[in-house]
C-alpha cells in the first residue's frame, strides 16, 4: 500500500493507536455529552439515561477506540431515539463509528487535532458501493454484518476470554480492517480523505491505501 499521511497526521494516529484502551467515560458540558474510551458496555445504561432525560443536543465521541458490536447497537438506538447529533473529535473506531452514524446529523470536530473514523468492512468497496453504503438501510446492513461477525467470534471462545471485537480468525472482518475517513487541519483549512486499510498494516495506518474521489462529506459520512 502507498504511504498516505503528512508527518503530523502520521504522528497523531500512530501515537493514539499505541495507547491503552480504557472503559467508556462520560462527561457533559452544557448540551454536549462527551464519550471517550472503549464502548464496552460499562457506561451504556448511564448513556441512555442521560439522553432520555433530555438536555443533550450533541453526542461527542472523543478518542473512542472500539468496543463490542452489541454495545454499538445499544448506543446507536439511544442516539436515534433521542434524535441528537453526533460529532467525532480525535479517533472513533469500529463500534464507535457505527454509533456515530446513528446521529440525526454527524460531523467531524474543529480544532487542530486529526479526526479519524474507522468503519469495519468485509472487503474493499467499489466506487459505486462506496457512494451509497452509508445512507439509510445500506448503513444499517453494514452494522448488521459487523454485529453478526462479533457474535460468531464471541461464541467460538469461552465467555471469560471473549474478545470485545471480532476475533482475528473472522473471515469477514479483522481488527484495523476497514475504511478510514480522515479530517486533517492545514494552514488553508481542513482536508478530507478516505483510505482503505486491509488489516495487514496493524495499527500503522500510514500504510493504508488512499481512495480517489472519496471525500467523506460527499459520501454522507459527515455533514459538514
Amino acid at each position: 500500500m502507498r504511504r498516505i499521511f503528512r508527518i503530523g497526521t502520521v504522528a497523531a494516529l500512530v501515537l493514539l493507536a499505541a495507547g491503552t484502551l480504557q472503559a467508556a467515560e462520560l462527561s457533559q458540558k452544557a448540551d454536549r455529552l462527551h464519550v471517550s474510551g472503549m464502548l464496552d458496555g460499562s457506561a451504556a445504561r448511564e448513556f441512555a439515561g442521560r439522553l432520555q432525560q433530555g438536555g443533550v443536543r450533541v453526542v461527542v465521541f472523543e478518542d473512542a477506540l472500539g468496543g463490542s458490536a452489541d454495545v454499538a447497537v445499544a448506543y446507536a438506538q439511544a442516539i436515534q431515539a433521542a434524535g441528537v447529533e453526533t460529532e467525532v473529535v480525535g479517533q472513533c473506531h469500529a463500534a464507535c463509528a457505527y454509533a456515530f452514524l446513528a446521529g440525526r446529523s454527524h460531523r467531524f470536530g474543529e480544532g487542530d487535532q486529526v479526526n479519524a473514523l474507522l468503519i469495519p468492512v468485509a472487503a474493499r468497496p467499489g466506487a459505486q458501493e462506496l457512494g451509497t453504503r452509508w445512507r439509510g438501510d445500506a448503513a444499517r446492513q453494514t452494522l448488521a454484518e459487523f454485529t453478526d461477525v462479533d457474535a460468531a467470534a464471541a461464541s467460538a471462545v469461552p465467555a471469560a476470554s471473549a474478545p470485545s471485537s471480532p476475533a482475528r480468525g473472522s473471515r469477514r472482518w479483522q481488527p484495523e480492517h476497514g475504511l478510514l475517513f480522515v479530517s486533517s487541519p492545514t494552514l488553508f483549512g481542513r482536508i478530507y480523505n478516505t483510505y482503505y486499510c486491509d488489516g495487514s498494516q496493524g495499527r500503522d495506518f500510514t500504510r493504508c491505501e488512499l481512495l480517489p474521489d472519496a471525500d467523506p462529506r460527499q459520501l454522507g459520512i459527515v455533514s459538514d
